[in-house]
């Protein structure tokens, strides 16, 4: 689009154009809304881009690009059955004298005409690097080599028998045709997606002998249901085949209405290994997925765990497709492992449906697929009729330069005469009267200048023309017999032409005739003719619990006090003593397995979890637990916890606020975490306690102790909390949920363990200051 400057000078000089033919002054000043001005060159520009770039035509199915590129080729005769050119010939053709745009843009677009992993149908034949399924871009057009395909020279059949309509190219010194004739449904064949201004389009291709049965289908019942039409062509049938498992009432709908999507999944096999071991080989991937990237896809879901039950993935593809998929365990279930791919990659894909066509090359709609085959239709009765006129005019012009060949035949002797001896032999031979019986002349005396015709037999100029150009060998009887016998012939074929243009029936009787030869060319027995996407029935590939993908085994998970973590096989003895980096020493130790997940709450009060099974094996040191989670450096790690669901969290911050929070509801999903507690200012996240019992203790700096109802504290999701203590100075130290019958328990500083039954002295509500701690209580303010 235009920028808004250059929307101004223009509107400026133009202001100025008009003053001056007005024999005006021209004023600096020239006014016009801008909403006017945006609006109308924002139109040209979008209606331009819809019509000429991003849309393609329903009758052919290309875009202007690919219909000049096909044009260029075809007048540079490079055919399917001859040699081939350099593609910056036929790319530097096609920009100076058809598309007016970048060499770069060209090229590329011919590239994907040859590229057989994104159309269904090439219809260009490339010699070189046209690029592979991998995304490795073509080779320069300097290198490569390219022609026509015979699927494509069926698109262009007919071109120079007036089938279509021709316009001026770009500067007015040749001729494009505005649409090729298209001897199948090109659109639903091949395909096309663009994005045009305030719309798009995405076609998926399809099978050209199923749409040849469903326009004869068409053809025989005008009427036909939408359904019916899906007897034909059950649904897409992609270049790289893959397997569409979407059911066939959403097909049939996405079909009505031109809107819609299908779900596609590679095709893959279990192979035998021998000893109870086997393997996924991925044959077929889904339409437009690059290969290399899907690798990469899948090597990132190994180093990341997502998939813990895949081992490793080897790209085995030659000319064919081959992907190796390693499970981690033989025990493993290859639908399950499977059923994981298809969620986290793009083993599965929905390829969206958007039937966005320009219906005569103008007005864009959203088609079903009924009305595409009938555009398609329409438009061959067009150049059926258009071509049998043509050839109507043909059998006229050449009858009447036959009847003028069998005139000269019967008057031999004549015509000789008058070229021999006449000094305008055309004006004579026009003039002549055939009707009457002529003298051989013996020489030029005798010779007589023919008088004005008055019979039957007077020739036309286009006849006298075709006589004068006659050869000598011509002149035999033979000849003459073959002209006679090619003037019946032509006679009765003109016959038959009338009838045709006469009768609507006989039209489509010879259009279904061509259908059917269509279907003969390029049906199954065509190179890559045969369908190649299958169909199958299957569910939504559902998210498979981590617990289902990985072995069961016991761990001791180990967390040091500057944060590396690591997992430990088996559950070790907690007092074991563990190396670890200087000035490093243990922190957190318990017993777990590797089906659990682990909630780490930091001070700056978010929850993240992380995977037992993605943990670092015990053998090394770890690996810090910041490489894991986006913890950020200045947070610390309060606590560490196995996920148990429905279980309730105590959580607190330093400044004495804290409240009851389901444990369900602080699992993260993501690398950040889950913001819990909110904490403000120099106020951090102090603890995360396991709620047990019916009642609350806490312990200040102050060494104040209070202990209420747990009913007190309220269950939320997220936010600050309520205050559990109140001090005039300092803040939290700690807190306990317990049960009150059975007492309130620590240790005192000799390691035994103290439980006061009586608390009658430390009772009181929320929001209390509490009581000073009982002797014996530790130093560091601590229950536990």
């Amino acid at each position: 689009m235009l920028s808004l400057a250059a929307i101004c000078q223009c509107r400026y000089h133009r202001a100025m154009t008009d003053l001056h033919d007005n024999g005006e002054t021209p004023s600096l000043n020239v006014f016009e809304p801008l909403r006017r001005a945006l609006s109308e060159r924002y139109l040209t520009y979008a209606l331009s881009t819809i019509m000429h770039r991003a849309l393609p035509d329903a009758r052919d199915g290309l875009k202007p690009v690919h219909r000049r590129i096909l044009y260029a080729m075809r007048e540079l005769k490079l055919s399917s059955t001859g040699g081939f050119r350099k593609s910056a010939k036929i790319s530097g053709d096609v920009m100076g004298n058809y598309h007016p745009h970048g060499d770069a843009a060209i090229y590329d677009a011919m590239a994907r005409l040859a590229q057989d992993f994104n159309v269904r149908y090439p219809l260009v034949d490339g010699q070189g690097n046209f690029g592979n399924i991998d995304g490795d871009n073509p080779a320069a057009p300097r290198y490569t080599e390219a022609r026509m395909t015979a699927v494509a020279e069926a698109l262009l059949d007919g071109l120079d028998e007036n089938a279509v309509d021709f316009r001026e190219n770009y500067d007015g010194t040749l001729t494009e045709p505005i649409v090729l004739p298209a001897s199948f449904p090109n659109l639903l064949a091949n395909g096309s997606s663009g994005i045009a201004v305030g719309m798009a389009t995405n076609i998926p291709p399809h099978n050209i002998a199923e749409l040849c049965d469903a326009c004869l289908h068409l053809i025989k019942v005008p009427d036909a249901r939408d359904d019916t039409l899906l007897n034909h062509v059950p649904g897409p049938d992609f270049p790289t085949g893959g397997v569409i498992v979407e059911p066939k009432e959403n097909i049939a709908q996405a079909y009505r209405t031109g809107r819609g999507s299908f779900r596609v999944r590679c095709k893959w096999e279990v192979e035998d290994l021998g000893r109870g071991q086997w393997q996924i080989v991925v044959t077929e991937i889904p339409y437009q997925v690059q290969k290399s990237k899907l690798v990469e896809k899948l090597a990132e879901l190994i180093q990341t765990r997502k998939v813990p039950i895949l081992a490793d993935i080897r790209d085995e593809s030659a000319d064919d497709i081959r992907m190796i998929l390693e499970p981690r365990s033989k025990n493993v279930e290859p639908e399950v492992l499977m059923g994981m791919l298809f969620r986290n990659s793009d083993l599965e894909l929905r390829f969206s449906l958007n039937m966005n066509v320009l219906i005569d090359g103008v007005t864009p709609k959203v088609c079903s697929m009924k009305e595409v085959l009938r555009a398609f239709l329409d438009h061959r009765r067009e150049v059926l009729q258009r071509r049998s006129q043509h050839r109507l005019e043909k059998i006229d012009h050449r009858l009447e330069v036959l009847e003028g060949f069998i005139i000269a035949f019967l008057n031999l002797d004549r015509v000789i005469d008058i070229i021999r001896y006449d000094e305008a032999p055309k004006a004579a031979l026009m003039a002549e009267d055939w009707g009457r019986d002529h003298v051989r002349a013996t020489s030029e005396a005798d010779y007589v200048s023919p008088l004005p015709a008055t019979g039957e037999g007077e020739l036309s100029e286009v006849q006298a023309e075709a006589i004068l150009n006659m050869r000598l060998r011509s002149l035999r009887r033979l000849e003459e017999m073959a002209l006679v016998k090619e003037r019946d012939d032509l006679m009765l074929e003109r016959a038959g032409l009338e009838d045709l243009l006469d009768d609507e029936s006989l039209q489509w009787g010879q259009i279904s005739d061509q259908i059917k030869e269509t279907k003969r060319l390029f049906g199954k027995d065509y190179p890559g003719g045969a369908r190649r996407s299958v169909f199958a029935e299957a569910d939504e590939a559902e998210e498979v619990p981590i617990e289902a993908m990985i072995d069961r085994e016991p761990i001791t998970v180990v967390c040091s006090q500057m944060g590396w973590i690591r997992a430990m096989t088996g559950h070790i003895d907690l007092g074991r003593e563990l190396k670890f980096k200087d000035g490093d020493g243990p922190r957190f130790m318990f017993h777990a397995e590797t089906t659990d997940k682990l909630l780490v709450f930091g001070s700056n009060g978010r929850f993240y979890t992380v995977s037992a099974a993605n943990l670092p094996g015990g053998r090394g040191m770890g690996e810090p637990l910041r490489l894991m989670v986006d913890l950020p450096n200045e947070a610390d790690i309060v606590d560490i916890l196995i996920h148990k669901p429905g279980r309730r969290l105590l959580v607190a911050s330093t400044a004495g606020d804290g409240f009851i929070v389901s444990e369900d509801e602080v699992v993260a999903q993501t690398r950040t975490g889950r913001q819990v507690l909110n904490v403000r200012g120099e106020a951090k996240a102090l603890l995360c306690r396991p709620v047990t019992g019916d009642a609350v203790a806490c312990v200040g700096e102050n060494r104040k102790v209070l202990v209420f109802d747990l009913d007190e504290l309220p269950e939320m999701g997220r936010g600050k909390g309520v205050r559990l203590q109140r001090y005039k100075d300092g803040g939290l130290s700690d807190a306990i949920t317990f049960t009150l019958s059975e007492g309130l328990s620590w240790k005192d500083p000799a390691g035994r363990t103290r439980t006061e039954t009586d608390l009658t002295e430390w009772r009181g509500k929320r929001a209390g200051s509490g009581r000073m701690a009982p002797r014996g209580f530790p130093r560091d303010n601590r229950f536990t």
